[in-house]
């Protein structure tokens, strides 16, 4: 034996053999296995659950009748049914318009006495001259234009008279706005005369 080579180990001691313990013939037979209890707990958890959704929906379902209760729409009329009521087409009346004077020789009662250019701004104006021509008291509007020597508009003016008496006058001033050219005259566009009282002055 060469002294390269380990002793070999201990020996250890084996445990004894012990046959099962056999149950006593003296014993109790074994109840019978407990079933488990999670299937009961489902069950419960489910039936609940309906159980407070039915009582919802029953409570929705009784708010929504009080609800119609108190919008409940007027009984229907039982009158007979009538064919829709067509509308006859508006026949709109033709427009009439007031004449420009109230008496046709409104014109006459009015007269240009002067038409100058201002040196300083080069506006033109007219003074006009009106007699009430008429029976009645009467308010006058003239409307003035102002032509260059082609005869083309450059500027417009206006003037008004209010109240005038049967057989009085009036000068009034009716000033153009805008610079026009040398040379440029004034026309009469419009005049008109309507009847008025003294307290409209």
């Amino acid at each position: 034996m060469s002294d390269n080579f380990p002793p070999p180990p201990p020996e250890q001691p084996q445990p004894e053999y012990q046959p099962p313990a056999q149950p006593s013939p003296w014993a109790a037979p074994p109840g019978p296995p407990q079933k488990q209890r999670t299937g009961l707990i489902v069950t419960l958890a489910v039936g609940g659950g309906l159980v407070v959704a039915g009582a919802v929906v029953a409570l929705v379902l009784s708010a929504m009748d009080s609800v119609q209760d108190s919008i409940a729409l007027p009984p229907r009329s039982e009158a007979p049914y009538s064919e829709p009521y067509e509308e006859e087409p508006y026949e709109e009346e033709p427009y009439e318009e007031e004449p420009t004077a109230t008496e046709p020789d409104a014109k006459k009662d009015v007269t240009i006495i002067s038409c100058t250019r201002d040196p300083q701004i080069g506006w033109q104006s007219a003074k006009v001259k009106v007699v009430n021509g008429s029976s009645t008291t009467a308010s006058y509007t003239i409307m003035m234009e102002f032509l260059d020597e082609d005869g083309v508009k450059v500027a417009e003016g206006g003037a008004g008279v209010v109240a005038l008496e049967p057989g009085e006058s009036a000068v009034r001033k009716a000033q153009g706005v805008g610079e026009v050219p040398r040379g440029t005259t004034c026309r009469i566009s419009d005049i008109w005369r309507t009847p008025s009282d003294r307290s409209e002055s």
